[in-house]
């Protein structure tokens, strides 16, 4: 029995039945870490670095209002933090993310706008669906490329991505904005199409309670059916998979088409749940702030849930600073980039330790030589 295995086995072992990744340790480091660079840029950049960082870290928990938003933050950030872990579970980095989510609200907007005379829960889960396929549409792109001609589904994926980005921002603040609105925006959806609302004057909606429910089906996905198994064993080693007669092009297709799905869905949610219309930019940041939280959360579905709630606190507290004190915007989007490097390098290194091991391990029983 080759020695790594015994550790594979403790190491699985250590998970909780709940599926939590059973490493904590690592990114509860890298978040230290992060808001210990938040201080220090609070320190550097602030007159009154006591008042802004009370303010940073009390300002989320200080009305309903601030308190509601943040977790309507979550809400967004659980439904692309589950696609960017759908699409590493399948050995796929999906990074187009903003424009799938970008793209997802238009489309939603659009069927809405076209059938305002529905039935409300006609239209939503008609403009869900649409979306969803279009996410999926867009993400797909990437992941057959990736299938057909082992194109870099990074590469291809932030390229499609980029392309939509202007051809949207140009269809919402030209032919299609409001003429009676002082936004770059389309019209407003009718208010038999919007979600109600939990906590008001908040912003939370019935989204971030579908988000709860998304991600405990995802780790139903994963650890009860052949699909999720078999589409672990594809981005854990694509190899491995071929031995055992799984396809991996297959999972390929499916995990970006499946990333791209729940990316665009996040973006029609922030529309009939948040904003009410489309306008310019309305996504920016769902999925850049997606990719860190599943870093933070281990790809694991369910510890998606707490990695997100813990980087709208850091993005809520940020702005709370920003608005109470004379911390800066600039000094504010600093930290969520803090946070976003730290956790980032932690995955880097944990992937490469992880792709060396796979390819050495792999030389042994293949070729019985050592790496």
């Amino acid at each position: 029995m080759s020695p790594e295995l015994p550790a594979a086995k403790k190491k699985a072992a250590a998970e909780s039945r709940w599926g939590f990744p059973a490493g904590l340790k690592a990114p509860a480091i890298a978040i230290g870490a992060a808001l210990a660079a938040a201080m220090g840029f609070i320190v550097i950049s602030s007159g009154n670095p006591l008042d802004a960082i009370g303010f940073f870290f009390s300002g989320p928990l200080s009305s309903p209002y601030f308190f509601g938003n943040m977790l309507n933050e979550t809400g967004g950030l659980i439904l692309t933090g589950l696609g960017v872990a759908l699409a590493f579970r399948s050995g796929c980095f999906n990074l187009g993310g903003e424009g799938q989510a970008y793209a997802g609200g238009f489309v939603a907007t659009m069927i809405l706008l076209a059938e305002p005379a529905w039935p409300g829960w006609l239209g939503i889960a008609t403009a869900c669906l649409a979306a969803a396929a279009a996410g999926a549409l867009v993400a797909g792109i990437s992941g057959y490329l990736r299938a057909r001609y082992d194109a870099d589904e990074l590469i291809s994926s932030f390229l499609i991505s980029s392309a939509l980005l202007p051809v949207i921002d140009y269809l919402v603040s030209g032919p299609l904005r409001d003429p009676g609105s002082n936004l770059l925006a389309t019209k407003a959806i009718s208010p038999a199409f919007r979600l109600p609302s939990i906590m008001p004057p908040s912003h939370l909606n019935a989204a971030f309670i579908l988000a709860i429910f998304l991600a405990v089906g995802m780790r139903f996905l994963f650890s009860r059916t052949v699909f999720g198994f078999e589409l672990r064993i594809t981005g854990g080693n694509r190899e491995f998979a071929r031995a055992q007669g799984i396809d991996p092009k297959r999972y390929y297709i499916l995990g970006m088409a499946g990333s791209g799905a729940f990316h665009a869905l996040a973006g029609a949610l922030a529309v009939i749940g948040t904003y009410f219309t489309c306008h310019k930019g309305f996504s920016s940041g769902l999925g850049w702030n997606g990719i860190a939280v599943a870093l933070i959360a281990g790809n694991a579905p369910l510890a998606v849930i707490p990695a997100a709630l813990v980087f709208s606190y850091v993005d809520a507290g940020a702005s709370s600073a920003i608005l109470h004190t004379d911390f800066s915007f600039e000094a504010g989007s600093l930290i969520q980039a803090a946070v976003f490097l730290f956790i980032t390098a932690r995955f880097t290194r944990a992937r490469f330790a992880r792709s060396h091991f796979a390819h050495s391990h792999f030389a042994r029983v293949r070729f019985g030589r050592k790496p």
